[in-house]
């Protein structure tokens, strides 16, 4: 040991040991303890879903072994267990990174005060974001409320995304004596799933920046186009390891400089910058998640049927696109997000079901399932968010999908059933002719099932329940 304390780091959404401003902080110091503590008593809404769970329980094991398997891990409340590592381990000094959430926030307040009390130093920093929540502001002090000029008067006119750090030099404390194993944590579920987003994802931090390898090889040399199409290459899929900090935007943000024209370098980096956003919006509204940015979709007639919302979970709307993204995502734990654009039309608009329920569903099933952007994400498609799409703005799912799927191939991946379905009619088979229909094997209703909802009614009658909300009327749908 360096000298006689030992400082703690604790990981949240961290889990990486490179370009880690609080690991590398605390491991300056000398001698550490390594902790990660698992929330257990939270409110539903704050509560990991089910495809987080197994990618927090993969990601854990990557960081033990990363960490020469010295990671403590501990569950209950989080304060009593720190008190005990204090105690235990002569602690002078506990560094963390901030976290976004609500719940993180208020627990943050909590346990730096209790711990400041008690003479233990805390130190706070920022690896999660380029830039924090309070340094963006326009020019008299309020924060901005729409992305472009957020992201190209406030971002680029701010301070530069630092430069990556180094992975510090190892000095690990053994804390076993006081540590539960990450089976303990009872984070797989009984199912398939957790072998399914297995063999789709490379988990952990070494897998997060082969992944932005593969990206910055190859990928990103069509992204601003590209992007938009399901079964193409070039999308990053590093939204998982981002939410979960195996990688930092930092080592996005700089991996791609000079790897490609500057207008598809540009195009990600101003993704990035809407994840940025994302988190802006939360820390200036804490109550995204429940509550309408715009308050008068507070008495927007939503309607309730939940057989509805169950066809749309399990992909069997008929609507092949749609079906073709929400079995994305119950098999893989993601979904493209071009196509989540198009599922939550199809949610709100068409079946006029809450955005919140398509919130709710979207948190148990990500792998990606990040606070600030699903709840953002839904409040714009269902436009009643900051920066929102226009109510009329309704995405047609025929026209989306054969588009952006051309070839059919992503649709015909997931919706196996329309696999011998020619293009012609692949997104609306209830329009193939009869001998069309029985040359592909398809017996709508049978195999497959018809639309259900008719696209052209229901878009005439979410506009007239949209347009309710404009004349300042209430009328029912």
């Amino acid at each position: 040991m360096l000298n006689e304390f030992t400082t703690i780091h604790w990981f949240r959404q961290d889990l990486r040991i490179k370009d880690n401003p609080a690991f590398s902080e605390a491991q300056a110091n000398g001698s550490l303890l390594a902790l990660y503590h698992f929330e257990e008593e939270l409110p539903e809404n704050d509560q990991l879903g089910g495809a987080s769970k197994v990618w927090l329980h993969h990601s854990l094991a990557a960081l033990q072994q990363s960490l020469d398997n010295l990671l403590c891990i501990t569950r209950g409340k989080a304060l009593d267990q720190l008190k005990i590592l204090i105690d235990k381990y002569q602690i002078d000094q506990i560094c963390w990174n901030k976290c976004i959430e609500p719940w993180r926030v208020r627990q943050d307040r909590q346990i730096q005060v209790a711990l400041e009390t008690m003479g233990i130093k805390v130190s706070i920093f920022n690896g999660s974001y380029l830039w924090t929540q309070d340094e963006i502001k326009k020019d008299d002090g309020t924060p901005y409320k729409v992305f472009t000029p957020y992201y190209r008067k406030g971002c680029m006119n701010a301070t530069s995304p630092r430069e990556p750090l180094a992975a510090p030099l190892l000095d690990l404390i053994d804390a076993s004596a006081h540590t539960i194993s990450i089976h303990e944590l009872s984070l797989l579920p009984s199912k398939n799933w957790n072998h399914s987003i297995q063999k789709v994802w490379e988990i952990g931090e070494s897998g997060a920046h082969e992944q932005l390898k593969r990206f910055t090889k190859s990928g990103i040399e069509n992204y601003k186009e590209g992007r938009n199409f399901p079964a193409d290459p070039y999308v990053s899929r590093l939204s998982p390891h981002l939410h979960w900090g195996e990688i930092s935007p930092n080592q996005a943000w700089h991996a791609v400089e000079q790897k490609a024209s500057e207008i598809n370098v540009a195009h990600f980096k101003s993704e990035l910058g809407w994840r940025e956003f994302s988190a802006y919006l939360l820390h200036h509204n804490p109550t995204l998640q429940q509550s309408n940015l715009q308050s008068k979709f507070d008495r927007f007639p939503w309607e309730e049927n939940l057989q509805h919302l169950k066809h749309w979970q399990k992909g069997e709307t008929g609507i092949p696109i749609v079906d073709a993204g929400m079995r994305e995502l119950r098999e893989t734990g993601y979904m493209h997000n071009r196509v989540r654009m198009i599922v939550g039309s199809f949610l709100v608009k068409n079946l006029l079901l809450d955005w919140k329920l398509g919130e709710a569903w979207f948190r148990d099933c990500l792998v990606d399932a990040d606070h600030a952007n699903n709840s953002a994400s839904w409040q714009w498609v269902a436009g009643c968010g900051a920066d929102a799409a226009p109510y009329f703005r309704i995405f047609n799912p025929i026209s989306q999908g054969k588009k952006f799927d051309p070839n059919g191939k992503y649709t015909k991946k997931y919706v196996t059933e329309l696999k011998h379905m020619p293009n012609e009619f692949l997104f609306n088979p209830w329009e193939a002719p009869a001998l069309t229909l029985k040359k592909a094997g398809l017996t709508l209703g049978k195999n497959y099932p018809f639309p259900i909802v008719d696209l052209k009614q229901t878009r005439e009658k979410a506009l007239v329940a949209f347009a309710s909300l404009k004349q300042g009327s209430h009328a029912t749908p």
